[in-house]
């Protein structure tokens, strides 16, 4: 098919329907994460935690915390390491994340220590699931970091196997992860994909879920965003080079678009590639919880702010659940709103805090 050209506006919209996150609203939970395909786990918790908020942004006031825990309990959707994912993509990720392998010096880790492997596989399958703090460290090698898993061998241990499909996350206990072995979490093994099929279905996949994105791009550890030669190559007015577009999100918003306000989670996938948000909607975006708070221009943990198909502002808001209240510091706009905006964005802050079980304060 011949290259297209799409405008910005069509390329936006594409974006926001892909993420469900124009109207009307979803209404079940499992169709959400599978058109996501996945959540991510993070624990910062200054308004909730990120993949609550997610769903939220998507299902509303109905959702609730509760429904994704019991959905991860009785194997409707699976833990992985930092994601909440759909089974069916359990297999695909996996191979595709084994034949990726960034890390050189994991790679020789994990090597010198494979009796310890072994051993942790032994103890799961005599005793699992079990807790990290359960599983003896019987490394022969220390894992080596400046930062704060340095010696933490056992969790090291326990995630690559889990990443490689080795061993699952079969639960929690509060924050803490259960392990087992992966057929008993899944139901049985995994699907032998080569790294060729697994990347193929996941580009599909990634294309589906974000509507419009690059074919490639620096690669970082974790979630990729990008998609290979998945959908149509197409241009984007006013940004440069060439896109890939999921031509049924493409078909749906040039038929109808309606749009609705939603606050984001900062790791919501709308906008967590921050040079897909700048290039598609002009939306500059960091997360500075880790910025000493006089360097900060937005906030602890800012929620980005979209209004019909633009990215328009940043919320500044913090739940302080011992006073009962969601502090709302500040809203920043990034184009002047309207009546009209400034009264949906209220509404959205109102109907958060109710979520929260909070009242809104105003700081």
């Amino acid at each position: 098919m011949a290259l297209t050209e799409l405008s910005i506006d069509q390329a936006r919209r594409v974006a926001v329907h892909a993420q469900l996150l124009d109207a009307p609203r979803p209404t079940d939970l499992l169709e959400v994460v599978d058109r996501l395909t996945m959540l991510q786990i993070d624990p910062t918790a200054a308004v909730a935690p990120s993949a609550d908020l997610v769903l939220w942004s998507r299902l509303g006031p109905a959702y609730r915390p509760e429904q994704l825990t019991a959905a991860l309990d009785d194997r409707r959707l699976h833990e992985t390491v930092a994601y909440v994912r759909p089974p069916g993509d359990v297999s695909a990720v996996v191979a595709e994340w084994v034949g990726r392998e960034f890390h050189p010096a994991m790679i020789e880790w994990m090597a010198a220590n494979d009796q310890f492997r072994r051993d942790i596989l032994e103890r799961l399958e005599k005793d699992g699931p079990l807790l990290s703090r359960d599983i003896p460290d019987t490394s022969a090698v220390p894992w080596p970091s400046s930062g704060w898993t340095n010696n933490r061998n056992v969790t090291k241990m326990l995630e690559s196997m889990a990443r490689r499909g080795q061993i699952a996350i079969a639960g929690r206990k509060g924050r803490q992860r259960y392990f087992d072995l992966p057929e008993r979490v899944y139901g049985g093994p995994l699907d032998p994909l080569t790294h060729e099929d697994a990347t193929r279905f996941r580009n599909e996949r990634r294309l589906a879920a974000l509507g419009i994105a690059r074919a490639s791009g620096p690669e970082l550890p974790g979630e990729q965003a990008y998609v290979g030669d998945a959908g149509l190559e197409v241009t984007v007015a006013g940004t440069p080079g060439t896109w890939r577009v999921h031509e049924p999100h493409l078909e749906a918003v040039d038929a109808s678009f309606t749009g609705r306000t939603a606050l984001l989670s900062p790791f919501d996938q709308l906008v967590h590639n921050r040079t897909r948000a700048e290039q598609l909607w002009g939306f500059e975006y960091y997360l500075e919880m880790y910025k000493p708070k006089e360097q900060r221009r937005w906030g602890y943990f800012a929620l980005p702010v979209l209004h019909g198909d633009r990215l328009v502002g940043k919320l500044d808001a913090q739940a302080d659940r011992k006073a009962g209240v969601l502090v709302v510091n500040a809203v920043h706009e990034d184009v002047p709103f309207t009546k009209a905006m400034a009264r949906d964005v209220d509404r959205e802050i109102v109907d958060l805090a109710a979520w929260l079980g909070l009242e809104v304060s105003r700081g």
